[in-house]
């Protein structure tokens, strides 16, 4: 009798344990973005280091505080790709972090295909916004945008443990 509840009270943790476990990762850690008309999309000029706002509307997005590469956006715009490249820095990004489920404007594999086809072109909205995270932006043909943020060269040898080099920022250091 005492192996039987002691196995429904494993199973129980487990599957408690479970359920808390994916709800923290899709729902627990992600919170609105406060919009903020005319600083929320900004892209970097031709070169410039100062990033500048440009038109859009609609604007939605969520970011997480446990992680810099959390960050999602959608906006509209009436700008097109072609206008925009002529005065801001293209980025090479094609393939977009993946969104929860629940936020529905931002599909990641669309936005990655679209890239691909030449139906969007990605640009560099700010360099480093977090230590060796780049925010991109990526607008459509018909006129959608898109917001992620991507990690850049220092980031991914940060991260990866390789030796970073001295063309790359000084990282913060972490308080204890």
């Amino acid at each position: 009798m005492t192996g039987k509840i002691l196995s429904v009270i494993l199973v129980l943790s487990g599957l408690v344990a479970g359920i808390a476990m994916y709800y923290l990762q899709v729902y627990g850690y992600y919170d609105e973005v406060v919009a903020r008309p005319g600083q929320d999309v900004v892209l970097l000029p031709i070169g410039s280091d100062v990033p500048v706002p440009i038109a859009y509307d609609d604007f939605q997005a969520i970011d997480a505080a446990s992680s810099p590469i959390r960050y999602r956006a959608c906006f509209t715009t009436p700008l097109t790709p072609e206008a925009v490249a002529q005065l801001y820095q293209l980025s090479d990004a094609q393939d977009p972090r993946n969104a929860p489920g629940w936020f529905g404007c931002f599909d990641a594999t669309a936005i990655g295909q679209a890239l691909q086809d030449g139906q969007a072109t990605a640009f560099i909205s700010e360099k480093n916004i977090d230590f060796g995270v780049d925010r991109i932006v990526a607008i459509t043909r018909d006129g959608h945008g898109y917001v992620w943020h991507e990690l850049n060269n220092c980031g991914e040898k940060a991260y990866d443990g390789t030796i970073v080099g001295e063309e790359c920022p000084q990282r913060p250091e972490v308080s204890q």
